[in-house]
């Protein structure tokens, strides 16, 4: 791949971030590419994706230092810019993160040269029956620990609203969408609707949307399933909700899900990846579904998903599964698969490959 342009985002609260982040600038005058820093923090406030990627120059690929936040944060003018993201682990989770930060240089030489793979993860975007904003009287208040706002996202020019789709919204997540009470005394009452059709009224603290890739985040808190970030599909999950039906609910990714503010519900905030964008009334609603668009992110190695989920979540083997001995590993990851689970997505590393963590 041909890198002639870099953007750096990084944590800045991080001194090993800051000191990653020299490494890469080295790098680039040694190979004579462009680096920006991205500021997502300008001047005391916050722009849009597309601000902040033509102020850096669009780069075609974006490296973020820090932990999973940071990363989101990339992944946010990544996809808008459509580059790729190089994540670069300095957090305490690392679910969204590849490469250590001993490895950056390592990890920049293997994309200069092609030796990495793209992982494409699915987003979410969302339509609404009005754009999403903060109430000037509610923002200082709800933004309390949170640090600047986002702007208001951008109506998309690019497709059409009417009154029964909505407004398109100029929005992606790569965790997820949350509605979420705004009072603490009063939850949200919310129908939530499946492919257009009603799957059940709640009560509760909150509800959400997630990408596979979000399985592991809020939504993983609340109660829901672990789901392969190479799968393709929706995670419905209501938070604390006051009925007895408390399950996920996993949908295909034509299958958008509905989230209507109910009459005598109080006003709720709408979240995306964490960050607040708007606060809806009764009567409002969001319509989360599968982005046209996908985010792509440099993978250097195999993926070993299921090995940081039993690293990062501390899993235990039952006492009773291992009293006889140690278990012993079922099959190779380094390996090629012989012929009859070749068709699956076993996959050896590949050569030249070596990982970074």
């Amino acid at each position: 791949m041909t890198v002639n342009r870099i953007g750096l985002v990084v944590h800045g609260g991080r001194a090993e971030a800051v000191e990653a982040a020299d490494v890469v600038r080295a790098w680039c005058e040694e190979h004579a590419v462009r680096c920006t820093d991205i500021d997502v923090w300008h001047d005391g406030g916050r722009r849009g994706a597309r601000e902040e990627v033509e102020a850096a120059g669009d780069p075609d690929l974006i490296v973020t230092l820090g932990g999973d936040g940071t990363f989101l944060r990339g992944a946010r003018l990544a996809a808008e810019n459509d580059s790729l993201v190089l994540g670069v682990d300095l957090g305490r989770v690392g679910f969204l993160t590849g490469v250590s930060a001993s490895g950056v240089r390592s990890a920049l030489d293997a994309v200069r040269e092609d030796r990495f793979r793209v992982d494409s993860r699915m987003l979410l975007t969302l339509r609404a029956s009005r754009c999403l904003e903060v109430p000037a009287d509610m923002e200082d208040w709800v933004k309390y620990g949170r640090g600047p706002l986002l702007p208001p996202p951008r109506v998309r020019s690019d497709c059409k609203a009417d009154d029964e789709w909505g407004i398109p919204l100029n929005v992606t997540a790569l965790n997820d969408v949350v509605l979420e009470k705004l009072s603490r005394d009063r939850q949200v009452s919310v129908g939530v609707y499946v492919s257009g059709r009603l799957l059940a009224s709640y009560s509760a603290d909150a509800l959400l949307v997630a990408t596979p890739t979000g399985s592991t985040a809020y939504s993983f808190a609340a109660g829901g399933p672990v789901v392969s970030p190479r799968a393709d599909a929706l995670v419905f999950t209501p938070v604390a909700p006051h009925m007895a039906f408390n399950r996920s609910v996993v949908t295909a990714p034509d299958e958008p899900v509905g989230l209507r503010v109910l009459e005598r519900s109080g006003q709720a905030a709408v979240s995306i990846d964490g960050q607040l964008r708007g606060v809806l009334d009764p009567g409002d609603w969001i319509g989360v579904y599968a982005a046209p668009r996908r985010l792509r992110a440099v993978r250097l190695g195999p993926m070993d998903f299921y090995g940081h989920l039993r690293e990062r979540m501390n899993l235990t083997d039952a006492p009773a599964a291992v009293a006889d001995g140690s278990p012993a590993p079922l099959w190779s990851v380094t390996t090629p698969p012989p012929g009859d689970l070749a068709h699956l997505a076993l996959l050896p590393v590949p050569d030249g490959f070596s990982p970074l963590r």
